[in-house]
């Protein structure tokens, strides 16, 4: 028995020391493998779906349990209480363009709390306005320079070019991502604008911190565990899952407040906030339309491709991520029985925007753009438009239907242009 154990350790680190040892990206498009696209319209047994009411009664659950048991993972639960309180409140904010709010959300169970801060900027003298709502990566405090928002307390990850040290975000890091959140325009628009730091959620620690299996013990995920338990298991939440549950929880106030149209929430998320979007509204329907600026692997692209950023790359250097059952499919991805599309898929008929850069070859703009393709076939059940064609659109030319794409000029970020098609897309899905 004991020798039987050798061996099969020995093969298991022997099979970990090969995987490892595989090239983790690929840019040339003449090595990407031959690979059958699964077909988001036939059940996993062989039957076809040809209408709206078998996908809603039969396909779309089983590819999403599929997605929640063996991707993301599951949350472990309900809370026993959630609440809201608006702790700060401004009515002329952003020179009188807007009003400010600052929402304190307490979770809390098993007599453990977490509080997260949603900072909220909603166009001045507009009632039910519609809501632009992501994450942000380094505090609410840095997607403007407003002096009053407040600077989060959470752990951040050093980033010194912004001068973000000891794993504390500071006052000189305040505004240091306004490039990426366009308030003001979508302000101007008529759209409320509401975004939460993830890291108050679930901090987005990993190898890249010196951490083996990145670390669970001070987001939200301890208040779900039972006695002794210091991990997940392996089919339950990682981060990416951690943070959908936090963009739902925002929504739950929305659904409070007056000011909001809880009805037209859009969820929001660049690179692995995008992935997160994209499983915030898969899971949660609540959620009007979705869009997905350049998340890539894990969120819009193609995994089968095996273009960019891999499975095996993504688990190992970000392993707190998915769940754990994921690990199955690094370096094995042709062993998949779903991939990307069926993701995007579950979000119709909701409207779904895809968004990739010309010079992000990591994230796989074509693996992006296929992705919504492969979609559509979903979407044409419910009577909507989608992306028909497999041929790319030329760069900053953008297809907006229901299922729009666009591939702009520039690097892996979020730019004005992003937002000016994002803004002129919702006004005419909402």
């Amino acid at each position: 028995m004991k020798l039987t154990t050798y061996f099969l350790s020995l093969l298991f680190i022997v099979q970990m020391s090969n995987a490892q040892s595989k090239p983790e990206h690929n840019y040339d498009e003449s090595k990407v493998p031959e690979f059958q696209v699964p077909d988001p319209l036939t059940t996993f047994n062989g039957a076809k779906v040809s209408n709206s009411s078998q996908w809603l009664e039969d396909r779309r659950p089983e590819l999403y349990s599929f997605f929640e048991e063996n991707v993301y993972g599951k949350v472990p639960g309900k809370l026993d209480n959630i609440s809201f309180e608006v702790i700060e409140h401004a009515d002329n904010a952003l020179n009188g363009m807007a009003t400010r709010k600052q929402i304190r959300v307490t979770a809390t169970k098993n007599n453990r709390s977490l509080n997260f801060t949603i900072l909220l900027y909603l166009p001045k003298g507009q009632s039910k306005a519609p809501v632009f709502l992501g994450h942000n990566f380094l505090g609410n405090h840095t997607v403007n320079k407003d002096s009053n928002i407040i600077i989060t307390k959470a752990w951040v990850k050093n980033t010194k070019r912004l001068g973000i040290t000891d794993n504390r975000a500071k006052e000189s890091s305040r505004g240091v991502r306004t490039n990426r959140w366009a308030i003001e325009k979508i302000i101007a628009k008529g759209f409320a604008l509401a975004t939460i730091y993830y890291g108050e959620i679930d901090p987005d620690k990993d190898v890249e911190d010196d951490l083996d299996k990145g670390d669970f013990t001070d987001g939200i995920h301890p208040l779900f565990y039972e006695e002794g338990q210091q991990i997940p298991k392996a089919n339950e939440w990682g981060s990416i899952a951690a943070w959908a549950w936090g963009l739902s929880r925002a929504l739950d106030y929305f659904e409070t407040d007056s000011d909001i149209d809880a009805t037209k929430v859009i969820a929001f998320g660049h690179s692995r906030l995008g992935k997160a979007s994209l499983w915030a509204a898969a899971t949660d329907q609540r959620f009007a339309a979705v869009i997905s600026n350049n998340s890539g692997c894990g969120g819009a692209a193609l995994s089968k491709r095996k273009f960019g950023e891999t499975l095996g790359r993504i688990n190992r250097v970000f392993p707190h991520w998915f769940s754990d059952s994921f690990n199955t499919y690094n370096n094995n991805e042709e062993a998949l029985p779903i991939d990307q599309h069926q993701l995007l898929s579950l979000i119709a008929p909701r409207p779904l925007y895809v968004a990739s850069a010309i010079e992000d070859r990591w994230s796989d703009p074509r693996g992006e753009f296929l992705s919504a393709h492969y979609a559509t076939a979903v979407y044409n059940l419910f009577d909507k438009e989608g992306i028909s064609s497999q041929i790319m659109p030329e760069v900053d030319r953008p297809i907006q239907h229901t299922v729009a794409y666009h591939i702009r000029t520039g690097k892996h970020d979020v730019t004005d242009y992003d937002w000016e098609q994002y803004i002129k897309w919702a006004k005419e899905q909402l």
